[in-house]
């Protein structure tokens, strides 16, 4: 096999040709699930000014030592502080004021005291009229429920470090900062092109001979999941002339990336090869995995092309392993892709190139144990749709006892429920 160009080296190859996208503004509430394409540095302290964490009221510390249900402590109250008002004036000695939760703290005042631990009846909080004294029925410490002025946030501060994909916390962030606009890198858009007299459309009827285009929408799936924008073209006859329109259909959609699947093998209908030798320059690619060992690679009219199997599994394989890195390279995302340590729970044997095999994980006696979703065809539709992740068998390794450790590229976050 010493024809055949390593997985990894063939991923160095394909990145060294891509380069990450430029940034657009847009909307923060459009930005979720976006990759920022700057750091956001904090211009204020979060909170901005010191508050109240509870429902109760604002005392002085020092006044209520050794306060007790049994041994209350009498202050006056001297003022309502409702949230979004600013105090009217200072608590001094043996005064409290009743605050609602983010009202702003009262100069003199030092702690909070929840209205639970008053004699004010929680119930008739938000009706009951101003008391002219209250009953503290348990001590406090200085700075007790209360929110300091940049505890969570400093100005200067850097929040969100560029490259992170927003989640609604961070979008949350963004607008507690007051970023109604965000810098974010523009979403790849990704052509996506069946080729083969044997496709016909989802809703259409099966004849004799004829397989629905699977490959267009999960392509089209795995491409929104990582963040891109999927363009799906009209599958391609086998014909010179129609794989051509398709392909500059393709090109005319303005993509940063094409993904074609089927036609790039050395099947006798394999026309592709002559429409791209034309629109630009494709390496095809022996590449040491399993499934998916053919690969095509270059760029047409500059846009950088993906020529991936035909086969359901090995086109889902191969985008995972090729083409997703290239996706978030383009985004300028810092995604990790998540793996996991695991036993295999029977034993395997490979042909010797780095296999990727579809497994369930359970977790038995403390340990993570893969076993295989059954058949590995690579047509095998279910096996991807049973498949908690991709157990790795390293290049060399053509047998594996049970209870050997591998690597897994998990492919949902939750398993063996």
């Amino acid at each position: 096999m010493s024809d055949l160009l390593t997985v990894d080296a063939a991923i160095a190859r394909i990145l060294r040709q891509i380069n990450p996208l430029p940034a657009e503004t847009v909307s923060l509430a459009d930005s979720l699930g976006r990759v920022l394409a700057e750091d956001v540095r904090s211009e204020v302290d979060l909170p901005p000014f010191a508050n109240s964490s509870m429902d109760g009221y604002a005392v002085r510390a020092a006044d209520i030592t050794g306060a007790s249900a049994q041994t209350p402590v009498v202050l006056r109250v001297v003022m309502d502080i409702p949230a979004g008002s600013m105090p009217a004036r200072a608590v001094g000695q043996g005064e409290a004021a009743r605050i609602m939760t983010g009202a702003p703290l009262p100069a003199g005042a030092d702690a909070i005291v929840p209205v639970e631990q008053t004699d004010t009846p929680f119930s008739q909080r938000g009706d009951a009229p101003l008391p002219d004294q209250v009953a503290i029925l348990k001590a406090s410490r200085a700075g007790d429920y209360v929110r300091l002025v940049g505890e969570d946030i400093r100005a200067g501060q850097v929040v969100l470090a560029a490259g992170t994909t927003l989640r609604p916390a961070d979008i949350g962030v963004l607008a507690a900062l007051g970023h109604a606009q965000v810098r974010v890198t523009r979403q790849p858009r990704a052509a996506i092109l069946s080729t083969g007299d044997e496709l016909v459309a989802v809703e259409e009827p099966l004849a004799p001979g004829k397989i629905r285009d699977v490959n267009g929408y999960t392509l089209a799936a795995l491409v929104a999941q990582y963040g891109g924008i999927a363009i799906r073209i009209p599958v391609a006859r086998d014909t010179l002339d129609d794989i051509r329109r398709r392909f500059n259909e393709a090109l005319d959609s303005q993509p940063d990336v094409i993904l074609s699947s089927a036609g790039v093998s050395v099947g006798s209908f394999d026309l592709v090869r002559t429409v791209l030798a034309a629109l630009g320059e494709v390496n095809f690619w022996r590449v040491n995995l399993r499934p998916g060992k053919p690969l095509a690679f270059g760029h047409l009219r500059g846009v950088p092309f993906f020529g991936l199997p035909g086969n359901p599994v090995s086109a889902m394989v191969t985008f995972d392993v090729f083409v997703r890195p290239v996706l978030l390279k383009l985004s300028n995302r810092l995604d990790i892709m998540l793996t996991a340590r695991a036993l295999t729970g029977e034993a395997l044997s490979s042909d010797g190139r780095r296999s990727y095999v579809r497994v369930t994980l359970k977790e038995i006696d403390g340990n993570l144990v893969a076993t295989t979703t059954g058949t590995q065809s690579s047509g095998a539709l279910l096996s991807m749709v049973l498949a908690d992740g991709l157990l790795i068998i390293p290049e060399g390794m053509t047998h594996v006892p049970a209870g050997t450790p591998l690597d897994v590229r998990l492919l949902r976050a939750r398993f063996g429920e």
